[in-house]
């Protein structure tokens, strides 16, 4: 594929963004805490968890592996970084949740699998047969630093958030209580908080349009849904603390 077609792909891809961000800003995305059977047949969260997340691992390293920058130093540093996080979530996560029997609706995993679907492809094809740049003096660049270490730094935070929630439900418990170590001290989603820095640390270390795509999309659904957790936490307990912040410490 041409360049300059890839580019208006991932512009188009962009610009669904935009267009659906209002939307699911006002729509409680039925999965988790949110569960409803009105968004019709539901499976068994693990099993939806797996399926959903697997083109992030699996498509992405067959589209980047199939692709000529597959043996170049630098393209596989940036790959290693993205099968990392997907190794955890699609393969690790699951199985951590002290969530037997919970269920999550099948128009959810579907939705979120075709997502997956295209970002990997987007993100794959780009690293593994369009992207010239990265030599290896890209290792050097304060791009790639600057993107390295806040990725490293949002996969902490994302990493300790949502082991301090698995942490809080007992095997076979099903209550919610309020989180208070970490970051949690500041914002009800600290979890989400860490993947949004995650990402745009990944668009910085790419440095190219494909990254920032994802960095906007993880805006787009983590925000919306942050929000409505926090809205979910004050409605669920009087004493949640009124100063925390849902996403953005001190900010939103």
């Amino acid at each position: 594929m041409h360049l300059q077609t890839f580019n208006l792909i991932v512009y188009a891809w962009i610009a669904v963004a935009v267009v659906i961000f209002p939307i699911v800003l006002n729509t409680v995305a039925p999965y988790g805490r949110h569960t409803t059977g009105r968004w019709g047949p539901l499976i068994d969260n693990w099993t939806g968890w797996i399926l959903m997340e697997s083109p992030a691992l699996v498509f992405f390293a067959f589209v980047f592996l199939s692709g000529v920058n597959h043996g170049k130093t630098v393209p596989l540093i940036l790959f290693t970084f993205w099968v990392f996080h997907y190794v955890n979530r699609t393969l690790i996560f699951p199985f951590r949740l002290h969530t037997k029997g919970k269920k999550m609706p099948v128009t959810i995993v579907i939705s979120a699998f075709f997502f997956n679907l295209i970002n990997a492809y987007i993100n794959g094809y780009w690293l593994g047969s369009l992207a010239v740049k990265y030599n290896i003096s890209w290792i050097s660049d304060p791009r790639f630093i600057a993107g390295c270490l806040l990725f490293i730094y949002g996969m902490l935070i994302n990493l300790r958030s949502d082991n301090l929630l698995i942490h809080l439900r007992k095997p076979g418990g099903t209550g919610y209580t309020i989180p208070v170590k970490g970051l949690f001290a500041y914002i009800s989603c600290p979890n989400h908080f860490g993947e949004i820095i995650e990402w745009s640390g990944f668009a910085i270390m790419t440095w190219s349009l494909p990254g920032l795509s994802f960095a906007l999309w993880t805006m787009v659904n983590l925000i919306p849904r942050a929000l409505q957790h926090h809205r979910w936490y004050k409605e669920k307990f009087a004493d949640y603390p009124p100063e925390r912040k849902a996403v953005i410490p001190f900010i939103l």
